[in-house]
């Protein structure tokens, strides 16, 4: 009778380390795919929200109504507009009109998901004063969309605040002040990647550092000079292919959309329209 014969130890030893290895060389690819497909799901979280934020503009709006005539000729009295800051002080046209004047969301300053405003003003709270910005964090609540990136982290959003105030409002005449710009380094003299920049919103990437997570936390501050670029409130903000520790500027993963003064004006105040200047 033949006796039962095992492995070795060293059978078993060996079997180990090719399973190590096939297992490690699987894990790589698939944490790539994770890493893609998040990087994917990001993007076009990014490209919804940035199609809120304009469709906000088109259904928030304030009014310069004037005296109209009456079907018996007689003047009748105009409704109190409500952006009278910027109202032409007689009706700049023959017939009846009213001038629409959209404004932009503000940043969520606090965490809880809703616009920021000053009460007084109804302007978006700058975190520089006198820059004519306005730097925080996405009105999700607001904008009915979603509050995070695909790694659990928020959406920074800045804005110009020359477009963002409630009782104005903007117009396809409105001058933009202090625009935002967007640069491949955060040393640049003048932008490389987008200028006159209205709004711009931007996820902090998987390495999250600046981010606030959607339970409140604040996350580390970035160790890169061109990440920490979109964290310090300015003007300048950073866009460029991602780059590993040790690379010029440092680590850098952030994703960010924006929209241009002018894009803003085609979508909000087309030709014809009553956002008129």
């Amino acid at each position: 009778m033949k006796q039962a014969r095992g492995f070795t130890l060293i059978e078993l030893a060996i079997v180990l380390v090719l399973v190590t290895i096939l297992i490690g060389g699987l894990a790589v690819p698939l944490t790539a795919q994770i890493q893609a497909r998040r990087i994917a799901e990001t993007k076009k979280t990014l490209d919804e929200t940035r199609e809120a934020i304009l469709g906000y503009a088109m259904t928030h709006s304030c009014s310069c109504v004037y005296d109209t005539v009456g079907p018996t000729g007689v003047l009748q009295p105009a409704p109190p507009s409500t952006c009278t800051a910027t109202c032409p002080a007689t009706n700049p046209s023959s017939t009846a009109v009213t001038l629409q004047h959209a404004y932009l969301p503000c940043p969520d300053t606090d965490g809880d998901g809703r616009e920021n405003r000053n009460l007084a003003t109804r302007a978006c709270i700058e975190q520089v004063v006198g820059s004519n910005l306005s730097h925080g964090w996405l009105p999700w609540v607001d904008l009915g969309v979603a509050q995070q990136d695909a790694w659990g982290n928020r959406l920074l959003y800045a804005v110009s605040t020359a477009f963002s105030n409630e009782v104005r409002g903007f117009s396809s005449g409105t001058a933009l002040a202090s625009p935002l710009q967007v640069c491949t380094v955060n040393t640049c003299a003048t932008p490389d990647v987008a200028s006159n920049v209205v709004f711009l919103l931007a996820s902090h990437g998987a390495n999250g550092w600046g981010a606030l997570n959607v339970n409140g936390n604040a996350l580390a501050d970035p160790t890169g000079a061109n990440e920490l670029e979109n964290t310090d409130a300015d003007p300048v903000y950073v866009s460029r292919t991602h780059t590993q520790v040790g690379g010029a500027g440092g680590e850098f993963d952030d994703l960010l959309v924006w929209v241009p003064d002018s894009l803003l004006k085609v979508r909000v105040c087309p030709t014809g329209s009553s956002c008129s200047p």
